[in-house]
């Protein structure tokens, strides 16, 4: 009897699918209700994603004229490449030198003279060999294992206590030499070779200079100095001169100064980064009003806040710059009606050129307002801050719909449970009916026959 109820044979109504029905009917709303409240959670968790990712190309950017030493970068340049480049660093001054290359420094070389040897295999002799580069020596013992013009050369560059000395076989018309050159350039390396025991010793007298061992010579300015290798960071501050040929009878400029392009640069990625934000911002709270779509964050009081307060720290005078260039407006860069910042090149360059200083304290003083900002953007961004605690308390909504989720379908099972229940009772009440009537019906008909 059960079984022909649930099908409905007894009142011939489809149980199953009209309990289906009802059970869905209860439940879609509150389904319908949750998925709604999802979708918005991970629509706000998205927006806070993208307010935060723009809030941090905003704090890199302001970090980079936060940081005074932006603001005492200096650029060299030579007149003559070809000759010697330059390179300044925070410690250079700006100024303008003559300069001349009298000589370039070079390693010292050494090669066998006359009559070279016969081959790498070549016998050489057995005893002591010393090296000297610049007056610090080493020695290597030279034996019958390693006795030959190749073992040699191996044992001079396996040695751990050599002192700056390269060997080297080449072959020639003449046979094969031995080569020793310094590793360092200079007059202070030179090197030298001797030995007291025979064989070795023909090989050390016999050595001959191939190459000197040069100082660079340069003039600055009419000055002469000279260092020992073509690298000189010690004539001017901050300065290194990388020598390239000699060339004693030219002179040349190097021009050092401020390094106005990597400013420049670095208040234009400010500017384009503050209009990504706000734009940003702005497209995150907006409502459209011809096609009703709003923003995910609108009328969210963290985006008004983010809003208002970096527009305050942008447009409030510095109190620690000088009264007449106290602002980002004073210097160039300024916010039009519609709120999106602009940087007038031809102003910013002009006062650069002026009064470095000034752009310096309106951005990275005490009260600069990138240190401003900075401070300011950290609240936000930082561990434990405003957007980490909105993101950690919406990701703990997330959670919780799936349990609501459940809890509303065990309440649907139960109904499903109790419906059926309540159908099946009633069909079979409908299936004894249908039996009894035509049990009468039957038992009537026979009467009346």
């Amino acid at each position: 009897m059960a079984i022909t109820s649930a099908l409905g044979l007894g009142s011939g109504i489809d149980i199953n699918g009209l309990v289906s029905q009802l059970v869905r009917a209860e439940g879609q709303p509150a389904l319908n209700a949750i998925n709604r409240q999802e979708t918005s959670v991970k629509s706000r968790l998205s927006a806070l994603g993208t307010l935060k990712s723009a809030l941090s190309g905003f704090q890199a950017a302001a970090n980079k004229l936060k940081d005074g030493g932006l603001f005492s970068k200096h650029q060299a340049a030579t007149a003559n490449d070809n000759i010697a480049t330059a390179q300044a660093s925070s410690l250079a001054v700006a100024g303008s030198y003559s300069l001349k290359v009298t000589q370039l420094a070079t390693s010292h070389k050494l090669i066998t003279g006359g009559v070279g040897y016969s081959g790498y295999d070549a016998e050489i002799g057995v005893g002591e060999l010393t090296l000297s580069v610049g007056g610090a020596a080493f020695s290597v013992n030279i034996d019958d294992t390693n006795n030959t013009l190749g073992g040699i050369r191996d044992t001079i560059n396996r040695a751990q206590d050599n002192t700056g000395v390269t060997a080297s076989i080449i072959s020639v018309d003449e046979g094969y030499k031995l080569v020793l050159t310094a590793k360092d350039t200079g007059s202070a390396n030179a090197i030298s070779m001797s030995s007291t025991d025979s064989g070795l010793a023909d090989l050390a007298d016999n050595m001959q200079q191939q190459r000197p061992a040069l100082d660079a010579i340069i003039e600055v300015d009419g000055q002469v100095a000279t260092r020992g290798q073509n690298s000189i960071s010690d004539v001017i501050q901050g300065v290194t001169l990388d020598l390239k040929t000699a060339d004693p009878d030219t002179v040349f400029d190097l021009d050092v100064s401020v390094d106005s392009k990597a400013i420049t640069e670095a208040a234009n990625d400010f500017v384009k980064a503050y209009n990504s934000l706000m734009s940003s911002v702005k497209n995150l709270g907006k409502f459209d009003a011809e096609t009703q779509a709003a923003g995910a964050l609108i009328g969210d009081s963290t985006l008004r806040m983010v809003q208002s307060q970096i527009r305050s720290e942008i447009s409030r005078p510095v109190d620690s710059a000088n009264g007449d260039l106290n602002s980002l407006a004073l210097i160039g860069i300024t916010i039009d009606r519609n709120g999106v910042m602009s940087l007038d090149n031809s102003k910013f360059s002009e006062i650069l050129d002026g009064n470095l200083g000034a752009i310096s304290d309106v951005f990275s003083s005490d009260q600069g307002i990138a240190n401003r900002l900075s401070e300011r953007l950290d609240q936000y961004l930082k561990t434990g801050g405003v957007l980490d605690s909105r993101t950690k308390s919406l990701s703990q909504q997330l959670k919780g719909f799936e349990t609501r989720r459940e809890n509303v379908q065990v309440r649907l099972d139960n109904l499903e449970s109790a419906l059926l229940k309540q159908f099946i009772a009633m069909d079979t009440a409908v299936g004894q009916f249908q039996a009894t009537g035509s049990f009468v019906a039957q038992q009537l008909a026979l009467l009346n026959s």
